[in-house]
């Protein structure tokens, strides 16, 4: 009877232990189903000693093949940076081997706005660009949020671009008042030329006068002189005259 009991035991020891076993298999493979369901590979837990002691159960990482798992490794702010950078290298390759159409474009000072069309897409790429130096690349395949974008980028290079024409109509300004000065100081220096010639010749005019007047003092005191020496030589011939013909008759006027 003690034998029989004993054996008894151990049939029902080992029975329960293949239950517990077959029990972690099963919950195992419904979470694996689950995760499959949900399109992720599963990890597997060991919730029990029997699952984590089963061999080759070990948590599964995940596969960057897998679709799911390269979007769930790839961070997030990463993303826009690639796609801004992968849409200026896109729309300037296309440029380069000429597939796009160039529908509108607009300039203001060094800044530009496009609106480009690939027709083979039925895709547009606006370009906000400076220097001919594409700064931001935005590209739709709706028309109206194209157009949109396009009279966005030209009213922001209206006002990107006032600093910049401000500068190059001062700078024009500027070089006018500049050579305003080069002409108005040109013209002083020829005035100045003139009037030192003006006064040069004025001095010369001056002493020439002061000369010619003195000349002409000493000439007129010389006249009256020589006037008062003819007078009294006058004066001496029509007494010698007199003297020589005193006694004659006088000759009558016919």
């Amino acid at each position: 009877m003690k034998y029989s009991s004993i054996m008894r035991r151990a049939m029902l020891l080992v029975a329960s232990c293949a239950l517990l076993k077959h029990g972690g298999f099963a919950h195992a493979a419904q979470s694996a189903e689950a995760a499959l369901i949900a399109g992720m590979r599963p990890v597997v837990s060991a919730p029990s000693s029997d699952v984590a002691a089963l061999p080759g159960a070990q948590a599964v990482k995940p596969d960057p093949t897998n679709a799911s798992d390269a979007a769930n490794t790839t961070s997030a702010p990463d993303a826009p940076a690639n796609d801004a950078q992968g849409n200026v290298a896109e729309l300037m390759q296309m440029i380069h081997d000429a597939k796009l159409s160039e529908l509108r474009t607009a300039y203001n000072g060094s800044y530009g706005a496009s609106l480009f069309f690939y027709s083979q897409q039925v895709t547009y790429y606006v370009a906000l660009f400076q220097n001919k130096h594409f700064w931001r690349v935005i590209k739709s395949e709706n028309m109206d949020r194209a157009e949109a974008i396009y009279a966005d980028f030209a009213q922001q290079t209206v006002q990107l671009s006032e600093v910049e024409i401000r500068r190059i109509r001062l700078q024009a300004q500027k070089a006018y008042i500049e050579d305003i000065i080069t002409m108005s100081q040109d013209q002083a220096k020829r005035l100045q030329a003139d009037l030192d010639v003006a006064r040069t010749q004025q001095a010369k005019v001056n002493d020439h006068q002061r000369q010619t007047l003195g000349e002409a003092v000493t000439l007129h005191a010389e006249k009256e002189k020589a006037q008062a020496e003819l007078r009294q030589v006058q004066s001496e011939v029509m007494q010698l005259q007199r003297q020589t013909e005193f006694g004659l008759p006088v000759s009558k006027l016919p």
